[in-house]
């Protein structure tokens, strides 16, 4: 097994082709008896030290040593995989506008208290007054030591993720978190700037699942949308084992099929992030009534212009920029060069377009020797282009005010493979403030959505100490309210699962609705019928009522649905539901919505939601590429990738990313494993250099799907 780069969910970048740097820490995988292997490890590489050894989730062992010492290993027949420490750039995923209210609020009765949180991220600053006196220990699986401290700048790019994190959670100072006297654990899984690989989230995994963590957070994850790469299976089995694990579903929304693993594991808590209400800026030319969408850069100040500025493209004429707005194209330059270079000659802002399609968001990374003090915001490519056709127009800023919605960026699902619903809930995780080395920021993700989640299963355990996983799940998912488009239809289950959560009215329910998640999975015959059992639980003194809604009549779609029933004073009712298709009838894809049901003694509604997949979909055949010189070796590369459905062919070709003459073909793989598939690839048969990669999958009905990436070969 290879492991993928794992990276913040509130990054943008993924490089699929490393470099291995030599490193003196490493985490071998291994077959058969781990303690064995250790021991063998001891006797016969007296100078390698054993640091630990996994075997609840995974097979591995964590050994230090120097570089030519570790590469003598690789001899061993035992060993699997070889997995050192690697350290790649982030970038945070920030967000435009300013939240009307702070979305966390203050939690009296319950407080986490004696609570067991472990976060699974970069770090934690654990010297950080709001942290400090929550601060309960962990592990720094990334150097295997006992400090599970925040990356500090002369050890690397500085991180600042796990303490965010951390403090939503929570912080018991200045601010509180949502679970505030809960006991924090860091395990430090991903080190300089942000990354690790997967064998470090399983090793992480593993020590918090041997320190009987109450609840484990993981805002981290990776491009594989599939429910067996290995750290879903890894989080599978510590919920089997009695942990919740609460997951970020991702921050590349707002297309679907964009959840990556681990938040793809079947067992997982997968979290979306829901914006509260927000006043959002953005240029306007009245007389052509274009609107330019700004992605304002987390460092620099708000977005508040009050008048009409004048664009000037400060690429081709930077000498008179005061009282203009700069606009530049993304290059080699930081952001905060671009930026200073600006403010030195006067301009009011700095517009910043992107240099490939789609959205620019970044940050500015303020120095002592100087600060940004003008607004910064990132535009598409096609806007920036569009700006310097019309030569130093001017625009105004406008002001949108948006109700609480889903976040743009949020993931989608469903999970290819076994067609699940993913996120199973929202939370907050725009513009949410919370704890970071030296003070506090503003970030935005579904990493900040994720541990508002874990935040609120603490309070859960604390409330009700016997409540197994199942049953907070489904009282978190119960109680959820989903929530609705600006046509008054909820958005779908694959965006938002069940809702946004209400921590309190869950810890509060008369009724908690178990297996209320209707996935029918794929429909390949005419007429297929699925069922569904849903159990009721009434959890008060009074005899519930219930009746569904009858759904709107949809060709090809047949509910049967109970009319009505009753559910006695702490008790528990089995109801059925099935589901009739007529697979001809239907358009091929995905067919998804929510059931009403309606409890008329409390007078409360609850939406179940429900996805199936008629024939086929349009997901990414092929996900999670990675190709690099296999550990300790110069002679061989190893690959890896994910296949989303049965295929005929997968084929990688190279071609000069310049000229785009062809170089040849990297792979070529007939009728690949549904899942993960890896192999080697003996050097002599590469040249080195930059390519653009071209996938080609073809599908059993000869469709073709086509894709591009960078690759580097050493």
């Amino acid at each position: 097994m290879r492991g993928f780069i794992f990276f913040l969910i509130a990054s943008f970048i993924y490089f699929p082709a490393v470099h291995a740097e030599e490193v003196e820490t490493v985490i071998i995988e291994v077959e058969g008896d781990v303690e064995a292997h250790a021991d063998y490890i001891k006797n016969y590489h007296p100078f390698i030290e054993v640091v630990a050894t996994y075997s609840t989730l995974f097979n591995g062992i964590a050994l230090q040593g120097k570089p030519e010492q570790l590469e003598r290993l690789h001899t061993a027949e035992f060993i699997t995989g070889i997995h050192d420490v690697q350290t790649y750039k982030a970038d945070p995923i920030h967000s435009s506008g300013q939240p009307k209210t702070e979305p966390r609020d203050a939690r009296q009765t319950y407080t986490g208290k004696n609570i067991k949180v472990g976060v699974i991220d970069t770090g934690i600053d654990y010297t950080h007054p709001d942290l400090k006196s929550n601060f309960a220990g962990g592990y720094d699986v990334f150097d295997l030591d006992e400090d599970p401290m925040e990356t500090m700048p002369e050890e690397g790019m500085p991180t600042s993720h796990g303490t965010h994190v951390a403090g939503i959670i929570a912080a018991n100072g200045e601010l509180q978190g949502i679970a505030p006297e809960a006991s924090l654990y860091a395990y430090r899984a991903l080190g300089p700037g942000g990354f690790g690989s997967t064998v470090h989230v399983l090793a992480a995994l593993e020590q918090a699942v041997k320190d009987k963590m109450d609840v484990i957070n993981l805002s981290l994850g990776n491009e594989v949308n599939g429910p067996d790469y290995p750290t879903s299976i890894a989080v599978d089995k510590a919920v089997e084992l009695g942990i919740p694990v609460v997951i970020a579903n991702g921050n590349s929304g707002p297309e679907p099929w964009t959840v990556g693993s681990p938040a793809t594991a079947k067992n997982a808590l997968a979290v979306g992030a829901v914006q509260a209400p927000t006043e959002v800026p953005y240029l306007y030319h009245a007389q052509d009534n274009k609107k330019i969408s700004l992605a304002a850069m987390q460092g620099a100040p708000a977005w508040e212009l009050t008048k009409d500025y004048k664009i000037v493209n400060a690429d081709e004429d930077s000498t008179n920029l005061t009282g203009k707005i700069a606009l530049f194209e993304r290059g080699e330059v930081t952001f905060r060069d671009l930026a200073l270079q600006a403010q030195e000659k006067g301009a009011a802002a700095v517009l910043i377009y992107n240099n490939e399609p789609g959205e620019l968001h970044g940050g500015i990374e303020n120095e002592e020797d100087a600060t940004v003090e003008i607004p910064v915001a990132g535009i598409t490519k096609e806007d920036g282009k569009w700006l310097i056709e019309q030569n130093g127009t001017y625009l105004d800023t406008v002001y949108e005010s948006l109700d609480t919605t889903i976040a743009a960026f949020s993931s989608r699902g469903p999970v290819t493979v076994n067609w699940q619903i993913k996120p199973n809930v929202t939370a907050p995780g725009a513009m949410i403030n919370s704890t970071v080395p030296g003070g506090y920021e503003h970030l935005s993700g579904t990493s900040m959505a994720a541990p508002y989640v874990a935040g609120a299963v603490a309070l859960l355990k604390e409330a009700h100490p016997d409540w197994g996983v199942d049953t907070i799940y489904h009282a978190l998912e119960t109680t959820a309210v989903p929530l609705q488009t600006e046509n008054g239809d909820f958005h779908a289950p694959s965006i938002q699962g069940h809702g946004l959560i209400q921590p309190e009215q869950a810890i509060e329910t008369p009724t908690i609705i178990k297996d209320g998640t209707l996935e029918a999975g794929k429909i390949t015959e005419r007429h297929e019928a699925e069922e569904f059992t849903v159990q009721l639980e009434n959890r008060s003194s009074d005899t519930q009522s219930f009746s569904f809604d009858i759904p709107k009549s949809e060709r090809g779609i047949e509910w049967e649905l109970p009319l009505s029933f009753e559910v006695a004073p702490h008790e528990t009712e089995e109801i059925r539901i099935k589901l009739n298709i007529t697979s001809a009838e239907l358009e091929e894809g995905v067919h998804e919505g929510f059931l009403t049901l309606k409890e008329q003694t409390k007078n409360k509604t609850y939406h179940l939601p429900y996805l199936f997949v008629n024939q086929s979909a349009d997901q990414p055949k092929i996900a999670g590429i990675e190709f690099s010189l296999k550990p300790f070796r110069e002679d061989v590369y190893s690959y890896s990738l994910y296949s989303t459905e049965e295929l005929q062919l997968v084929s990688i070709d190279l071609y000069d990313p310049d000229t785009l003459t062809y170089r040849g073909n990297l792979l070529e793989l007939e009728e690949p494993t549904v899942g993960m598939n890896e192999g080697e690839i003996p050097s002599y048969k590469l040249t080195p250099g930059n390519y653009l990669g071209i996938i080609t999958a073809i599908n059993k009905d000869e469709r073709i799907e086509t894709t591009e990436i960078p690759l580097h070969i050493e």
